[in-house]
């Protein structure tokens, strides 16, 4: 199996200028599938420079973590969903507020194209 460590830049299609969203991940090249279950890093920009980073759990969790005691673990489909420009995938922040958040760009890690 062959992998690329990429970064993904998506975009929130309501609002493609409003919090989007980075994360590097592990990307089989065949599949276009995240490869393993592990906790990955990620950051979303909620608010100019309140950047706010997270952790994508195995389960589909996204935690910001202790400091964050308002609605701080949101879901999101996206470990079921190919790794490749144009994807589309949910962000669920609530139990009633949702979006459809779509991958704007794919790079390799520690290139300049993101």
């Amino acid at each position: 199996m062959s992998a690329s460590n990429v970064r993904v830049l998506a975009i929130w299609e309501d609002d493609p200028t409003e919090s989007p969203l980075t994360i590097d991940l592990r990307v089989n090249a065949a599949t276009k599938r995240i490869v393993g279950r592990w906790s990955v890093f990620g950051a979303v920009d909620l608010a100019g420079p309140q950047c706010a980073p997270f952790i994508l759990q195995a389960d589909g969790v996204i935690d910001f973590g202790v400091g964050k005691l308002d609605d701080r673990r949101w879901r999101t489909d996206l470990r079921d969903c190919d790794i490749t420009v144009g994807t589309r995938f949910s962000l669920r922040w609530n139990e009633q507020d949702s979006a459809i958040y779509r991958i704007e760009k794919v790079a390799a890690l520690g290139s300049k194209e993101i």
